[in-house]
């Protein structure tokens, strides 16, 4: 096959392994700077170029796309599916994944636990919001945040108002949601393909922090979760319609609770902790997915 890999870093993990993955199956693998393509959207004849050259003869596209190019980054993958190019990851899938609020409400809608969760637009209804969510402690996150930067845990009720009324003076869009306190600063993400779990790890958030991103210094090791978190996992990452997801999920009193669905997780943590071939599994769910023009979102928009 003829890979697309949309990386603007060739030498981050995740992109390196994936290369590495599809190299040693035989296959052609073109990184590819998403901000350098431009598209031609013409009737009958879409293509994205790069370069001066047209993009042409590729397979399948393997999208790892950041926070911040989302918009540009969803519509060179919706260009190279209206080229029948096969996706890993579809454009709507991922643009729902991106949009938190949007993705809470589909999981919610279905049924998956998730912490409870209030959004508002006025400072007016931070009380009742705060209520809502059961009071202090609680977090508060921006829609727009990634690797737990935008994450707030605040510990009372007068901090909660103040940090979401500075929020909203400066027009942040933000979610306000229930602390999950037995959950020990830690949680579980579970990396799903082709509705599977294929490898878990417990993420632990270091003394004094409540985040346990592994960008925050959170440390990851091997975990055995349970039928019901593998369950959830799935189900999670077929509602957004994600082949390839990290699924967050906290331990809680009630059971698991999605906490986030990454379209785009990292490589390195969950590899090193599960001690499993990851890039290698991602690589084999597309050798047997990828088809000409196979792709659930063509012409849907």
């Amino acid at each position: 096959m003829k890979i697309a890999l949309l990386s603007r870093n060739r030498r981050l993990y995740s992109s390196r392994r994936l290369i590495e993955a599809a190299e040693e199956r035989g296959h052609e693998v073109k990184v590819i700077d998403v901000l350098r393509c431009y598209m031609n959207i013409a009737s009958a004849k879409p293509s994205v170029h790069l370069e001066g050259d047209p993009l042409i003869g590729f397979d399948a596209v393997i999208p790892r796309i950041g926070a911040s190019v989302t918009a540009y980054g969803t519509a060179v993958i919706r260009q190279f599916e209206m080229m029948g190019v096969y996706p890993l990851i579809e454009s709507v899938a991922l643009s729902r994944s991106r949009d938190k609020l949007r993705a809470l409400q589909l999981l919610s809608r279905k049924g998956i636990g998730l912490p409870i969760t209030g959004f508002a637009n006025k400072p007016g209804d931070s009380k009742d919001l705060i209520k809502m969510v059961g009071g202090a402690p609680l977090v508060i996150k921006l829609l727009e945040g990634t690797q737990g930067i935008g994450v707030v845990l605040a510990e009372t009720n007068k901090a909660a108002e103040s940090v979401i009324e500075a929020f909203m003076g400066v027009h942040a869009n933000i979610l306000v949601q229930e602390f999950i306190k037995e959950a020990g600063g830690s949680d579980i993400r579970c990396l799903v393909v082709g509705g599977k779990v294929v490898a878990a790890m417990r993420r632990q958030a270091p003394e004094g922090e409540f985040r346990s991103n592994l960008h925050r210094g959170g440390s990851a090791s091997l975990v055995k979760i349970t039928p019901e978190e593998r369950a959830t996992a799935v189900s999670a990452a077929k509602i957004l319609g994600l082949s390839v997801a990290g699924v967050d999920l906290l331990r809680s009193e009630r059971g698991p609770l999605v906490m986030e669905v990454n379209s785009s997780p990292g490589l390195e943590g969950i590899e090193s902790a599960s001690g499993k071939n990851v890039a290698g599994i991602i690589i084999d769910y597309l050798e047997k997915n990828a088809k000409p023009g196979r792709t659930a979102t063509r012409g849907k928009g």
